[in-house]
């Protein structure tokens, strides 16, 4: 009887054991399970990112590839632009340039680079406001710094004329005198771009191509240039800082009373190596222009 009661509570103890590695099982078996599942969604959620990062680096490679082919593209057509005379319309739209078109726009131009240590800043702030300019070049500084013109032009800015000595008693000396400087200075551009198709078509005169001592001689001038194919563009607003401002506040100052309410506004600036003022006030001009509605243009917006 002592056995028989021995064996039952024995087998009570095996049956109880039994249960509690049942649950153990059962329960590491749910705990395996759960963790198997978060492994399993750890590792969709592995390749769901893996795929979406592989969906956006492709859509950032086609993007790049539109962009380059689109820049790509610009810079064929600023080529084809510039390597073929002009036609009559669009001499008439640079030199009538003024007139009015419905609409505000705004030409900034600079005079006498590119320079080592102004030009640079100026196309820095030209990029980061996406704001296209045209650069009237010296042809002594275009041999000086060919790095800093060829970077004019691949970032869409215009490379117009503006003689090679600047000494008026050099290029008004005669009508042959004056396109000789032009001839000069164009060959100076064409080797910095590395592009001898390369023709400006375009002359700004020192000084400006009316008035003063040598107004004959820049009469006779236009038109020995224009019977060879070159247009000249002046200004009709101006920032004075050729002029002896000393202050970024005053070119600001005199960049806004010589525009008045004109539809059309043709700036003159200059970036030679003693204008870091004109580069210091061009922020705040670029963003009062912006303000006042005005869409920035340069010279390939007037070419076909």
């Amino acid at each position: 009887m002592y056995d028989l009661i021995t064996t039952r509570k024995l087998n009570k103890k095996k049956v109880a054991i039994i249960i509690i590695l049942l649950i153990l099982l059962v329960f590491l078996a749910t705990i395996l399970g759960i963790k198997l599942a978060e492994y399993n969604r750890v590792q969709e959620q592995a390749k769901e990112y893996q795929k979406q990062q592989e969906e956006i680096e492709k859509e950032e490679l086609e993007k790049k590839r539109q962009e380059e082919e689109k820049k790509q593209a610009e810079i064929e057509k600023r080529i084809e632009q510039t390597s073929r005379p002009l036609s009559d319309e669009e001499k008439d739209r640079i030199l009538h340039i003024y007139r009015s078109t419905g609409e505000k726009r705004v030409f900034l131009t600079f005079d006498d680079g590119p320079s080592k240590t102004v030009t640079p800043l100026i196309l820095d702030l030209l990029k980061k406001e996406e704001v296209k300019a045209t650069f009237f070049i010296l042809g002594n500084n275009a041999k000086n710094n060919p790095d800093i013109l060829k970077r004019e032009f691949d970032e869409g800015h215009y490379i117009a004329n503006h003689g090679y000595s600047h000494r008026y008693s050099e290029i008004y000396s005669s009508p042959e005198a004056t396109f000789n400087e032009y001839n000069v200075t164009e060959q100076a551009i064409k080797d910095a771009l590395g592009n001898q198709s390369y023709s400006s078509r375009l002359f700004r005169f020192p000084g400006g191509s009316n008035g003063g001592y040598y107004d004959n001689a820049k009469q006779n001038s236009k038109a020995l240039l224009y019977e060879n194919g070159v247009v000249h563009l002046d200004w009709n607003c101006l920032s004075e800082d050729a002029a002896g401002a000393h202050t970024k506040e005053d070119l600001m100052q005199n960049v806004i009373n010589t525009m008045g309410e004109k539809d059309t506004v043709v700036i003159l600036m200059h970036d030679s190596s003693d204008k870091i003022l004109t580069y210091e006030m061009l922020s705040d001009l670029i963003h009062y222009l912006k303000e006042k509605g005005y869409k920035f243009e340069n010279i390939y917006n007037l070419l076909d």
